[in-house]
């Protein structure tokens, strides 16, 4: 008996593509964390920024407007750390104006690492320094009792500010100290 056997040609058959949130987004390659509100390119996190930078700008110019601010080591360190804090935040909300902007999603290692080490630094500064002017504030204003011939509104004021633009700070590290460790 002669019996054809049906021979099976592949015919090429395309997979669809992954399924995004965003039909905008570009696929990635892998399981990716979400963005959350605060993370780096996102509108929370520019707010964040914005607000790091405002506070600071207030604590630099209320401390820098005194005449005896440079008479004590740790208000000049507040005016660094707040001058310091304001520029990396200016930068960073530029970088997250230009993500918002472009659509593009800060999730690179390195930038993350680079973020994540910044405001480690910057807001580890902010906190040492507004911690050291509210000593100095204190005593000035309480122990020794001199505020009529300081500026100890201006002085609370600024330290008050730099606490402001801690706390600003602070979940932006936080946040992309997570996004980094949870890779």
């Amino acid at each position: 008996m002669s019996v054809s056997h049906a021979t099976v040609h592949p015919v090429p058959v395309e997979a669809p593509p992954l399924q995004t949130e965003d039909p905008n987004a570009p696929l990635a390659a892998g399981v990716r964390m979400k963005d959350i509100q605060g993370m780096p390119g996102t509108i929370g996190g520019l707010f964040l920024r914005f607000a790091q930078f405002m506070f600071a700008v207030v604590a630099l110019t209320v401390m820098a407007t005194t005449s005896d601010f440079p008479s004590v080591t740790a208000f000049c360190y507040l005016v660094a750390a707040a001058g310091l804090q304001s520029l990396w935040s200016l930068a960073l909300a530029i970088v997250d104006i230009y993500a918002l902007l472009v659509v593009r999603h800060l999730q690179n290692y390195r930038v993350v690492s680079l973020f994540a080490v910044g405001d480690g630094v910057t807001s580890t500064l902010t906190f040492a320094a507004a911690c050291a002017s509210a000593g100095i504030t204190v005593l000035i204003g309480n122990d020794l009792g001199s505020c009529g011939q300081n500026h100890c509104t201006q002085f609370e004021t600024a330290t008050a500010m730099a606490f402001l633009s801690w706390f600003a700070a602070l979940p932006s590290f936080l946040l992309n100290f997570w996004s980094l460790a949870s890779r």
